[in-house]
């Protein structure tokens, strides 16, 4: 078993750390808040894409294997949902980059929570990937119950920690954003980097 662990942490891997919706507003939220202010939508991605592993291994892989028409229309409806993001990242305010303290309003945590969520939700390449992992890892049989949520729990570590990377690497530059034209260029370029991830998942590059 500890080397099937192995091997799900590695394809979890990835998957995660690769480029994608998630990671380029993470790495957003890290330049315009700080890590500790990015921290609750990579907490919510990280518990989004569990759910969205379970609900693969619990039958949404035959339902959409069974409907490929499914599959279609909610790669559309998260794209669109993706392009609505990129346009509010390159249409957002100029603001004073001089805080990084913890957050301590549950109302700012729950927001981002859930707005995470709501991302990797929404987000065609999580379920590509939840797909393929319960393809690979989650056989038929008597422990393909167990082998779900082995695959859920490192599936969620590894989300958690490579989205957290990229808000890190969001503050890594936030010194340069001080100028109002340098935050005015890093919001289109993310906002241009999200439209670019979308366009690929929905093969229209």
């Amino acid at each position: 078993m500890p080397a099937v662990w192995i091997s799900m942490a590695l394809f979890a891997l990835a998957g995660a750390i690769s480029p994608g919706p998630v990671n380029v507003i993470a790495s957003s939220q890290g330049a315009r808040h700080g890590f500790w202010r990015a921290l609750p939508h990579v907490a919510g991605a990280s518990l989004s894409y569990c759910a969205v592993v379970l609900l693969m291994g619990g039958g949404m892989q035959w339902l959409l294997q069974t409907w490929p028409a499914l599959t279609t229309v909610t790669q559309y409806a998260g794209a669109l949902y993706l392009l609505y993001l990129a346009f509010k990242i390159a249409r957002a305010p100029v603001q004073a980059l001089n805080t990084s303290a913890p957050p301590t309003q549950h109302t700012h945590w729950a927001h981002n929570a859930l707005h995470g969520a709501l991302t990797q939700g929404l987000n065609p390449k999580a379920w590509l990937v939840a797909l393929s992992g319960v393809s690979l890892f989650v056989p038929t049989g008597a422990d393909a119950g167990l082998r779900l949520w082995s695959f859920c729990a490192i599936s969620g570590f590894v989300c958690f920690g490579s989205v957290a990377c990229w808000a890190a690497l969001g503050t890594l530059i936030r010194q340069w954003l001080q100028p109002a034209s340098h935050q005015r260029l890093f919001n289109r370029v993310m906002a241009g980097l999200l439209v670019l991830t979308v366009l690929d998942m929905v093969d229209l590059l």
